[in-house]
């Protein structure tokens, strides 16, 4: 159910898909440095482990 947004429909929905769409682009952002991350840290452990 959409609202009568009347003149300031084009304004409201694209408000809304650009905060969608930049949302979307953090999220990808954010899992792809967890990723990296994650595997950094699994270097680290493993480079520790074999040198003691």
């Amino acid at each position: 159910m959409m609202p009568d947004l009347g003149k300031y429909a084009e304004t409201v929905l694209s408000a809304y898909a650009v905060s969608i769409v930049l949302l979307v682009v953090l999220v990808a952002l954010s899992l792809r440095r967890s990723r990296k991350v994650k595997d950094q840290l699994e270097a680290v452990e493993k480079k520790v482990r074999k040198h003691g």
